[in-house]
């Protein structure tokens, strides 16, 4: 056999090797699902995956925390689980960027966010190309605590319409009972004026849609609807009164923020109660409530060592409440709709509770643009996939952290703590 044929033939056996292994990685954790739903770990060696996209190419776009920006990765033709990686290439450096990421309704326009700022850049999605940066939003609040900024395109009934959600700055932050203070909240902007705009818009000056939200990272539009939806991370350490409540409570929280265009409505700028007012989960330590303790009912609080704000728990029921009230702790960072039918939840866990809880992907059955469970439901949630053994977490376990359907329906899931990337079927 000639040499270069040799040559020729040893370097495709290489490239095929490659791949395979590529292609048959281990989780790093031990990882359960319910009956139906198989997984497989696309990729290991992230920098703290966080949210992520699917382009028009059916190409994933994910934003890397860890200093790094948005990488592309491209995959094959492989129906269901039998698709792998093609390639794998960093399309954004930035070591800003650590969270938000949103493509518009053309493909032709990437958005993403840092702390204090939203950028645009020109994409081709069969290029694999970016044009050059451009500043869109600035004046967010550069909070130290929550820096994250979560970037909604409702595709389905407003597309163009951004939503830029922002958390708060600390575990309870007093300045938010104010409304013009440009945090705890999520604003609506008109993608075309922000791409015609001379100079970027400030972020104060567009419209509320919801405030009072302590850190609401996971936002979806449910496609059937054209509603809006979010998960709410409640606060830490909480007492009521002289009684020491945090381990149970307060909830998590799925959110309904009805239509982004729509201001008509009573979710339209509504109050979801923070910092003041919380959610609660377990009604057993909910004592001298007005009424009696249920699911999901507002609750007057204060987190330990912070300032007493004055609420009261009658205060607190005029607030907006949320639609399903999940246990406390879990800590949400992604929700996202295939289509009615149920809403996922990427759940990240918690380090604030004995024992630790989270951890997992879940979903919320729907039934027309409603969930099927009551809101004082406190078994809402339908566990997909987690870990078998808890007691190793938060350092050693897969922590979900963005989702992303393509449109086979295939669930992508991004783990930052491991650095993996899954996809999964049968959701």
């Amino acid at each position: 056999m000639p040499r270069l044929v040799q040559v020729l033939l040893a370097a495709g056996a290489t490239l095929i090797g490659l791949t395979s292994a590529q292609c048959n990685l281990t989780p790093e954790a031990s990882i359960a699902t319910a009956d139906g739903v198989e997984f497989k770990l696309l990729r290991t060696g992230l920098q703290r995956p966080r949210h992520l996209v699917v382009d028009t190419e059916g190409n994933l776009l994910i934003t890397e925390a860890g200093s790094k920006g948005v990488r592309r990765v491209v995959l094959d033709d492989g129906k269901d689980l039998d698709v792998c990686i093609d390639s794998d290439d960093a399309l954004i450096s930035n070591a800003n960027l650590n969270h938000g990421i949103a493509l518009t309704a053309d493909g032709k326009t990437i958005l993403v966010s840092t702390p204090s700022e939203v950028y645009a850049y020109d994409y081709d999605a069969s290029k694999g190309s970016v044009g050059s940066r451009r500043t869109v939003i600035t004046g967010m609040s550069a909070t130290s605590t929550h820096s994250t900024r979560t970037l909604t395109i409702p595709l389905a009934g407003n597309p163009n319409l951004l939503l830029v959600a922002g958390g708060s700055d600390g575990n309870l932050d007093v300045e938010t009972v104010d409304k013009d203070v440009v945090r705890s909240q999520v604003r609506v902007f008109k993608i075309d004026e922000l791409l015609a705009a001379d100079a970027p818009l400030e972020y104060g000056e567009a419209e509320v849609l919801g405030w009072g939200l302590r850190n609401s990272v996971g936002w979806a539009e449910d496609p059937s609807t054209g509603h809006i939806w979010s998960v709410e991370n409640s606060v830490d350490n909480l007492y009521r009164g002289d009684v020491d409540v945090h381990n149970t409570n307060p909830g998590e929280e799925l959110n309904f923020h009805g239509l982004p265009n729509d201001t008509s409505s009573a979710q339209y700028g509504a109050n979801y109660g923070y910092p003041g007012c919380f959610s609660i989960y377990d009604t057993s330590n909910i004592k001298g409530y007005p009424g009696g303790a249920e699911v999901g009912k507002q609750f007057a609080g204060t987190p330990q060592g912070e300032t007493d704000l004055g609420f009261t728990d009658e205060e607190c029921q005029e607030k907006q409440a949320p639609r399903i009230t999940f246990g406390s702790h879990l800590a949400p960072l992604d929700i996202k709709f295939l289509d009615g039918s149920a809403a996922y939840i990427a759940f990240h866990g918690s380090w604030n509770r004995n024992p630790g809880d989270g951890y997992r992907l879940s979903k919320v059955d729907f039934a027309d643009g409603e969930p099927v469970s009551d809101s004082d439901d406190p078994k809402a949630e339908v566990p997909l996939m987690w870990n078998t053994d808890n007691t190793k977490c938060p350092s050693g376990c897969f922590r979900p952290a963005g989702l992303a359907f393509d449109k086979t329906g295939r669930l992508f899931l991004t783990s930052d703590s491991t650095g993996e990337l899954y996809v999964l079927t049968g959701v």
